[in-house]
């Protein structure tokens, strides 16, 4: 029991160290001077856990699990919840997150900036939810920045790695638990941005 604790939270401690944001292309010099971000968020294409299950798959895989623990109203419950999550609570995150490390403002209903970032995940993995031995939810994203009025004109790709989330106590919500991961690669992105326009 104890070993398996112990390999826990050295899988735990390894997926804290490798989340990160890497620029694919560009750089972060076009933001200088800048004071508002429009963001644009996208959810196509996305894979999630060890075996690259489409969305579909996924949702259905889960309805499934929920239903044959909880019933079937409970599985509904998750299914609307899901949507909601996508559509609010992790564009919510993500937002309240750049807000918060960054002199940037980052807005979807701002419509006049010169530059929007596009947030898309690529890879999530909802983790397992238990107490001390949790595995968090993980998520990789590719995040776009380009010109408001020429969306072809890409200035920078960032790719985010590995952003974990966790909810060690309370209630057992997979899809809070990802919103997490939309906080963290915010975090991570904001930060970096933050240290780029102000440095001399």
């Amino acid at each position: 029991m104890k070993k398996a604790l112990l390999f826990i939270l050295l899988a735990i401690s390894a997926n804290l160290m490798s989340q990160r944001v890497k620029v694919i292309s560009g750089d972060y010099n076009f933001l200088k001077g800048e004071k508002f971000i429009k963001v644009v968020f996208k959810f196509e294409g996305v894979t999630f856990e060890k075996k690259k299950l489409s969305e579909e798959e996924f949702v259905a895989k889960r309805m499934m699990e929920i239903e044959k623990n909880k019933g079937k109203e409970e599985a509904e419950k998750w299914k609307a919840d899901w949507e909601y999550s996508k559509e609010k609570t992790f564009q919510d995150k993500f937002l309240a997150s750049w807000n918060k490390n960054t002199e940037i403002e980052a807005s979807t209903k701002f419509e006049k900036t010169r530059y929007t970032l596009i947030v898309e995940p690529t890879w999530i993995s909802q983790g397992i939810f238990g107490g001390i031995g949790s595995i968090p939810a993980e998520m990789n994203s590719k995040m776009t920045f380009v010109e408001t009025e020429n969306p072809s004109n890409i200035l920078m790709l960032v790719e985010g790695i590995k952003a974990t989330g966790d909810n060690v106590i309370g209630i057992p919500n997979n899809n809070d638990r990802i919103s997490e991961c939309y906080a963290k690669t915010s975090k991570m992105l904001a930060l970096k941005v933050n240290h780029y326009v102000n440095k001399q």
